[in-house]
């Protein structure tokens, strides 16, 4: 689909951010159990979503992201903090802001008896300007299987048809909750090719996902929430500059013959074991002495690796010790967890 399908909002990207949360909090509650306190869900979050940019909000289950975006797209009332979605609070939103605010849920939300054809032209209907239905079912390749009801279509074609839903009114700003759940590899290259148009359209995305890797390829700026709280934030590249100095566990793996004696590798905080004949790997603190010291082996043992490949510090590794260093949340009672429930 031609970025021309695509227009972009009247706002650019040095204007005021499309969504802009301070000091969210949350409380659910009178809870029984809690001798019918309120249960504080969300204690502290932050997070602006530019136009022009993917912004990721990452977290474990129970951190927080879902109930931020419910709460950032007027679905739940906050307790405590501003939001501006748009330049207007969405607790009191018109039908108007509500047009601008595209939403793709990761599950429910589509009629299961509805054919998704149909369904996108019904929903078009309900705009004033809304895109091209053929445009979006040609391109997101709803065609192959628009003669199949909601209820039957698999996870993955369910979210290309949400995803299309999410799109047909032109909106200013993109929620995206697990947008490539269930998609097999040429479905998810497809939908990662069009949230890049988007953005590159001047749209502000605004996704939430378990799938690092997919948060690493897309987005422009990432939070991290954990326990309520925003623990953490920064570009890709700079979330992974600034761990580098607690993120020290690092893997190198090399192909060689067989049989090789290791003990010139092996060094205090630094592993080296045959995995299988002729695979080798170098697990611990590494550094670049330890690089020379390859090398050095390589050389005196006439050794020359037919592969070596040394992985680099991912946003996974970056999440894994921001949840390690966050405090962990308070266990609840059963009871208590049945009346969040």
């Amino acid at each position: 689909m031609p970025e021309s399908h695509f227009p972009a909002p009247g706002a650019g990207p040095d204007a005021v951010p499309a969504l802009d949360i301070a000091g969210l909090v949350k409380d659910v509650g009178p809870i029984p159990a809690l001798e019918g306190r309120m249960k504080r869900i969300i204690s502290n979050i932050s997070l602006r979503a530019h136009y022009g940019q993917v912004t990721a909000l990452l977290g474990a289950n129970g951190a927080g992201k879902t109930t931020t975006i419910e709460c950032a797209q007027g679905l739940q009332r906050r307790t405590a903090g501003t939001i501006s979605l748009l330049g207007q609070d969405p607790e009191t939103a018109d039908a108007g802001l509500r047009a601008r605010v595209g939403v793709m849920l990761q599950d429910g939300g589509l009629p299961p008896a509805a054919r998704p054809v149909a369904l996108l032209r019904h929903i078009a209907g309900m705009y004033d300007h809304p895109l091209s239905v053929d445009a979006l079912v040609a391109r997101l390749g709803i065609g192959e299987f628009s003669g199949t009801t909601i209820r039957r279509l698999s996870g993955g074609q369910k979210q290309r048809v949400a995803l299309a839903a999410s799109l047909l009114g032109n909106p200013e700003i993109l929620f995206l909750d697990e947008p490539s759940a269930g998609l097999d590899p040429q479905s998810r290259i497809m939908v990662f090719e069009l949230i890049r148009e988007l953005r590159d359209a001047g749209k502000a995305i605004v996704l939430t996902t378990h799938l690092l890797d997919d948060a690493q390829r897309l987005a422009d700026y990432v939070y991290i929430v954990n326990n309520g709280e925003s623990v953490t934030q920064g570009t890709v590249p700079e979330l992974l500059r600034q761990s580098t100095a607690t993120l020290t566990r690092r893997t190198m793996t090399f192909e060689a013959a067989p049989g090789g004696d290791l003990s010139g590798l092996r060094r205090a905080g630094v592993a080296c074991e045959e995995t299988r004949p002729g695979s080798y790997r170098l697990t611990g603190s590494l550094e670049p002495a330890d690089l020379a010291a390859f090398g050095r082996w390589c050389a005196e043992l006439a050794i020359m690796p037919t592969s070596v490949h040394l992985a680099s510090q991912s946003l996974e590794d970056v999440f894994l010790a921001v949840s390690r260093e966050s405090s962990p949340p308070q266990p609840l009672s059963p009871a208590v967890e049945r009346e969040i429930r």
